[in-house]
């Protein structure tokens, strides 16, 4: 479903990428502010703006494969940073697998039993494979690893296919793709809108042990700018009234803000800056997409719970 609302709205997103080129580059002439790294940021956006819309336009099944893509770069990423035993190494496959396994549960829209896929049943068949190794040390610590990963990397990224099965019906202004248009831009608009005010007008660090250069400012006016955007975009693209979308902007700011620095005190704790150079400007696809892992279901069920949003599969 490509409502009007949305194709306008792709134009907008466009349009504003190359604006805030010029910005950029108008701030770096005249104040003489050292922001290479930021326009670096916005060629790679750009980049990452056009397989999405490809990939979300096309169909469905694409939209799937390209889900699954993302979660298995951001899971391998992430295995690639944290050492495992060399006697769990195995489990790796069963790790991957659950990646087609939960994405083809919300395709056929069996939501009951992907609430509880990886918290549960992969919980407990990987709990069984380790205690089959017979290693007992450093158990506790591995398995908490790879719960872990599958959690941030399989299920949160998951909720990107639950907000593509949402029916159109519920979203006359732009279906499910105009929800989807939302999280995404709105996440994305978050972290560049946090960046910018604090590399301008940073000053107070928030959290300088995990991120250094995250600042009050910046955090500030990433709740402020992203709130903004959330009223404007989101009365464009989503049913949702004015006050749920303003507290949709603050709540998504905010954690979106803390799913970074989540992802930034793992890198901090094994002593790594990003979790690979993939993305130019960005570090790792894990880097670029940490926030999402907290605001695609905070979204998801903030939207389920105002729609009373019923699946038809019981469990």
């Amino acid at each position: 479903m490509i409502t009007d609302n949305l194709k306008n709205a792709l134009i907008l997103l466009y349009v504003a990428i190359f604006l805030l080129f010029g910005i950029t580059k108008f701030i770096q002439k005249v104040f003489k502010k050292d922001i290479e790294n930021m326009c670096i940021r916005l060629k790679s956006f750009l980049g990452i703006t056009l397989f999405f819309t490809v990939a979300f336009l096309f169909n469905k099944i694409t939209a799937f494969c390209f889900i699954g893509l993302i979660s298995y770069l951001c899971l391998k990423e992430f295995f690639s940073i944290i050492p495992v035993r060399r006697t769990d190494r195995n489990i790796y496959l069963w790790a991957y697998l659950s990646i087609p396994v939960s994405l083809y549960i919300v395709y056929i829209k069996w939501i009951n039993l992907f609430y509880i896929f990886i918290p549960l049943y992969m919980f407990i068949w990987i709990s069984t494979r380790m205690v089959l190794s017979g290693n007992t040390k450093g158990f506790l610590k591995n398995l908490a690893v790879m719960q872990y990963g599958l959690m941030s990397t399989v299920y949160a990224l998951c909720y990107l296919g639950l907000i593509y099965v949402i029916p159109n019906e519920n979203n006359p202004k732009a279906g499910a793709l105009g929800l989807l248009y939302y999280i995404l831009v709105l996440t994305v608009a978050n972290d560049f809108i946090q960046m910018f005010t604090g590399k301008i007008l940073g000053k107070h660090k928030i959290i300088p042990s995990i991120s250094p250069n995250k600042t009050w400012e910046g955090f500030i006016g990433g709740v402020i700018g992203t709130t903004i955007l959330s009223v404007l975009m989101g009365n464009y693209v989503t049913d949702l009234s004015i006050g749920q979308l303003t507290f949709l902007g603050i709540i998504l700011a905010a954690f979106g803000f803390f799913g970074d620095v989540t992802v930034s005190a793992i890198k901090r704790d094994f002593g790594i800056k990003d979790t690979s150079t993939l993305i130019p400007g960005h570090g790792g696809i894990l880097d670029r997409l940490d926030s999402l892992l907290f605001t695609a279901p905070l979204f998801f069920h903030f939207y389920a719970y105002t729609h009373t949003l019923i699946f038809t599969r019981g469990i």
